[in-house]
């Protein structure tokens, strides 16, 4: 699951949601001003940085102009300031999302997943546990061992990956991966299913949703 940084200095907000995004699986680390913000991201990589605007001794903007000198990582902005002005100058800047406080912590988590799959879709590489998923040469390797895949076996593989923690409805998956309807009752989306589990070693993560379909969960 994804590493990351909430730079939050309103303690109640930050724990909030680290507590929320703690439930979804992520590892996050908070950082209550921007000066400790800037130093665990000179020590350590992180996968996604939500970013708070007003910060003690290195503001949002400030910290966002060195992010994006620095580094790739996605970043979303969690402020009180809800004037356009302020969303323009963010966006501006490189933030890849912003959100207004008050916010429900079920629309963080979306939004999270939502920047998650698209920086993801924009890179080379995606990683899960001990699995790496090489976008670009279609190769998947658990460490340094390569996995063999078939063309369906990794569109499948990818599909799931780019939409973890959501049930896919098996008709979704079909035709994203197949390039057709599911007009009958047929196992080779079941076969399939097995095979990346028997591959992968994701018997537990790859679940089978009742009446819908299927869910990589991590």
């Amino acid at each position: 699951m994804g590493k990351i940084l909430i730079v939050e200095d309103e303690v109640a907000i930050s724990d909030l949601i680290k507590i929320g995004l703690s439930a979804q699986g992520y590892q996050c680390e908070c950082a209550n001003d921007g000066e400790m913000a800037a130093n665990l991201m000179e020590q350590k990589s992180y996968d996604l940085i939500l970013l708070d605007v007003m910060l003690p001794k290195i503001d949002g903007y400030e910290l966002l102009e060195y992010i994006r000198q620095t580094r790739q990582t996605p970043v979303i902005f969690i402020t009180a300031k809800s004037q356009t002005k302020d969303k323009i100058k963010g966006l501006k800047q490189g933030a890849d999302d912003y959100i207004t406080k008050p916010f429900e912590i079920g629309e963080l988590v979306a939004r999270v997943e939502a920047v998650l799959r698209r920086f993801h879709k924009a890179s080379d590489s995606i990683e899960i546990g001990n699995i790496i998923i090489n976008v670009v040469a279609r190769s998947v390797k658990n460490g340094n061992k390569k996995i063999e895949l078939t063309p369906k076996e990794f569109d499948l593989l990818l599909l799931l990956v780019q939409n973890k923690n959501i049930a896919l409805y098996r008709n979704v998956i079909f035709e994203k991966v197949w390039g057709e309807e599911l007009e009958f009752e047929t196992r080779t989306l079941d076969l399939h299913i097995q095979r990346l589990r028997k591959k992968l070693g994701w018997k537990d993560k790859i679940k089978t949703v009742y009446r819908i379909g299927y869910m990589l969960e991590v």
